[in-house]
């Protein structure tokens, strides 16, 4: 759905703003290569010891040097220790392949904009440098990508091949009145989450990019869930009029099928509307600081690149 307003100059043509092409995403790729994907959740020692609060993730020996005080005294090399006469201690590293999950939301709220791009076209460029960025560093790339009648999944895979078959998807799903073939039952935000808990392997990054329309307690309780065992990004993705409605004319939305009238004299209807939007980003704030996930903030006239930085 796009907001009337006048044409102004832009560097993006008029269907790069409704939709991506996979030319522009894998165009990406050397941005990518800026981005890091560690996100402060997790917490190293620095004696060299690793403590992490998810499970599944594996870990490699590194070297054995001298102890120092801290050291986890389970992690005493005896073997190194008996050769030198002096107490050596285990490092290890993480294993290098993680697995990255990208879940993106194309339900219908996502087809929208008054300024920038469209919402579902932001999150295919987020999703995109994030797909990028995991093979950059020799990660797996899985994900999924949901609408309102349709959740599709991707195992995570490594290389360029698993990355090119994630992106085409996304240029299928975000193409304005694209045709396939769908359940005739609704799909649900927490039922989206509670397949994401069933697919995302423990010790997954997994990064949910989305409005998060009809966020209730039970996809509240899926997040909470996920995280425990995995680390989590909350990427949330608004339009600058969901922040501030205009404050004085009439103004028509319509996704070419229907019109939809907004009088800012309304005012009663304009307060309940900024009011539901809070509710929403403080809901997920708020969730992310409890759970201590990351939260991201990303508007549809900002730069994605900018935003994952």
């Amino acid at each position: 759905m796009l907001f009337s307003q006048p044409k102004t100059p832009d560097v993006l043509s008029p269907n790069e703003r409704v939709a991506v092409t996979l030319k522009s995403l894998i165009d990406l790729a050397k941005l990518a290569t800026r981005i890091n994907l560690h996100h402060g959740n997790q917490r190293a020692q620095q004696s060299g010891g690793y403590v992490s609060r998810f499970k599944g993730r594996g870990m490699e020996f590194d070297e054995a040097r001298l102890y120092q005080a801290g050291d986890d005294i389970r992690s005493i090399d005896w073997r190194v220790t008996a050769r030198t006469g002096k107490t050596h201690t285990k490092v290890f590293r993480e294993e290098r392949e993680r697995p990255v999950f990208i879940s993106v939301d194309n339900r219908l709220t996502m087809h929208f904009a008054t300024r920038g791009v469209f919402k579902s076209v932001l999150s295919a460029k987020l999703a995109s440098l994030l797909a990028w960025a995991a093979e950059y560093h020799g990660d797996r790339i899985g994900g999924q990508i949901f609408s309102d009648h349709e959740c599709r999944e991707f195992k995570p895979q490594n290389g360029r091949q698993a990355v090119l078959h994630f992106l085409h998807h996304l240029v299928n799903h975000t193409a304005p009145n694209h045709s396939i073939k769908t359940s005739p039952i609704a799909i649900t935000l927490d039922h989206v989450l509670a397949r994401l808990n069933q697919h995302a392997r423990p010790g997954s990054l997994v990064y949910i990019i989305s409005d998060f329309r009809c966020l209730n307690a039970a996809a509240e309780t899926y997040i909470t869930k996920l995280a425990k065992h995995c680390e989590v990004v909350l990427i949330f993705i608004y339009d600058p009029l969901e922040t501030s409605l205009p404050i004085k004319g009439r103004f028509r939305f319509t996704d070419n099928e229907r019109d939809v009238m907004f009088d800012a004299t309304d005012k009663d209807r304009l307060l309940s509307y900024q009011q539901r939007f809070e509710q929403r980003k403080l809901q997920l704030e708020s969730l992310a600081k409890k759970q201590g996930l990351t939260f991201i903030n990303c508007s549809t006239v900002d730069d994605p690149l900018q935003c994952l930085k």
